[in-house]
């Protein structure tokens, strides 16, 4: 049995039994929280994570949302504790300058959950696995799934490359489990093998990031502030996200094709939508590159289907929207725990049909959905959110809102009623603009 012992290098190191009430692929956010809360719950779970821990990730910014689900896992005075920035608003700049008024959160919700933080992931993920491993979770790093076991079309175990310290100690192992949870991230291990993972044709978008020192900050309340900034001509946009000691992560992302033209490079294309921001040009003067720049590709998909028999889809690995609200961990923390609830009432009942697996299926694919239509409203040509809540004000708070992340509140959605058709062009079809 696991002891999931963390070593210095980073490992939960240790032996498997043969078989576990439940086994989770993947010890990121989601698998982090439905391991947790299914520990909690009195089940025997067994994570298995491919990488040693803390790892580098992308994605520090937390909408509010998140507070619910890491209070049910007992994380928000360690948070209060951390040194992470405070983060109490987004805003908006448009055509590379043009400034929004900020969105305080605290000004729609005056609960302590309108504050959030600015996380760096790799301490923030081992502060949600270590939580997990507490609860009673077995954690085993060096795991790499090499795939999903069946019985007919039934989900029974995996079969997983054991790594132990230093590379040593190689070995191939069959582990069983009534329920198997696809926790893997934006890997999406089972629905890709399983060809469910359909890609959003317009949301095919890449990302070039790296960090920066000394960048400027605003004072006070809004030092922590997310930044979303479009370029001119609506073509790419930043993120800048302000992290402990001074660091701030700024990302652009683009249609594909553009960002990832062939014969350019991921620093010459980041430069030269800097070059179409002005107002981030103003706050990076004095500012330093610290790290290498990271890219990723197409990442806006979904599964066809969330769950079958014994097996289940959750967070990422069901399906990912364009990062420009900040969604995916608040979804990976939510879906880790929608799954979480339904994977125990399957467990309690014995019930591992894919319909009892899937239950969570709908509901949760409604929040999605709200989140992936205001996606494409940021993205449409000629749409102006300034210029809707101006004829629209009455649904700023739906629009808040969604921001937040409160995208499972019951009428959150009408204000698409009012927005219409706000469909972004296909970004296959979309021409490369040197």
């Amino acid at each position: 049995m696991i002891q999931s012992t963390y070593t210095p290098s980073g490992e939960y190191s240790g032996s498997v039994r043969s078989s576990y009430d439940v086994i989770v692929i993947g010890g990121g956010p989601a698998g982090a929280t439905v391991s947790a809360l299914l520990a909690e719950y009195g089940h025997d779970v067994l994570v298995l994570e491919r990488h040693s821990i803390p790892r580098f990730h992308v994605g520090e910014s937390l909408i509010p949302e998140t507070y619910w689900t890491l209070q049910r896992l007992g994380l928000i005075d360690e948070l209060k504790a951390s040194a992470f920035p405070k983060k109490f608003s987004v805003q908006f700049v448009s055509d590379g300058w043009k400034e929004s008024a900020p969105f305080y959160f605290d000004m729609h919700n005056s609960h302590e959950s309108a504050q959030t933080w600015q996380v760096e992931r790799a301490d923030f993920d081992k502060m949600l696995i270590e939580n997990a491993v507490r609860k009673g979770a077995n954690i085993r790093t060096g795991a790499q799934v090499l795939e999903v076991l069946f019985e007919g079309d039934r989900a029974v175990g995996v079969r997983v490359k054991l790594t132990g310290a230093g590379d040593a100690e190689t070995v191939t192992q069959e582990i069983k489990a009534p329920v198997v949870i696809d926790a893997s991230g934006t890997s999406a291990f089972l629905a890709n093998r399983l060809k469910l993972k359909v890609s959003d044709p317009c949301l095919q978008k890449g990302t070039i990031w790296t960090y920066f020192k000394g960048a400027q900050r605003d004072p006070g309340k809004d030092e922590g502030a997310t930044l979303i900034l479009q370029t001119e001509g609506k073509r790419s946009w930043f993120w800048y996200i302000p992290l402990r000691d001074d660091v701030v992560s700024i990302g652009c992302t683009g249609a594909m094709n553009y960002m990832f033209s062939k014969g350019t490079t991921p620093e010459a294309t980041y430069q030269r939508e800097l070059a179409r921001c002005p107002y981030l040009q103003k706050r990076l003067v004095n500012a330093t590159r610290c790290m290498d720049y990271f890219t990723t590709r197409d990442y806006s998909y979904r599964s066809t289907q969330a769950a079958g028999n014994g097996w289940v889809l959750c967070g990422d690995a069901f399906g990912f929207v364009d990062p420009v609200y900040s969604s995916g961990v608040y979804l990976a923390l939510k879906g880790g725990e929608i799954v979480a609830d339904t994977v125990h009432e399957a467990l309690e009942s014995k019930d591992f049909s894919g319909a009892k697996l899937g239950a969570w299926h709908d509901g949760y694919v409604e929040g999605l959905d709200n989140f992936k239509k205001l996606v494409y409203a940021f993205y449409t040509p000629g749409f102006s959110f300034g210029n809707f809540m101006r004829e629209h004000p009455q649904y700023r708070s739906n629009l808040i809102d969604i921001l937040v992340g409160a995208v499972f509140k019951p009428g959150v959605s009408d204000i698409f009623k009012a927005m219409g058709d706000v469909m972004p062009p296909s970004d296959r079809e979309e021409p490369v603009a040197m």
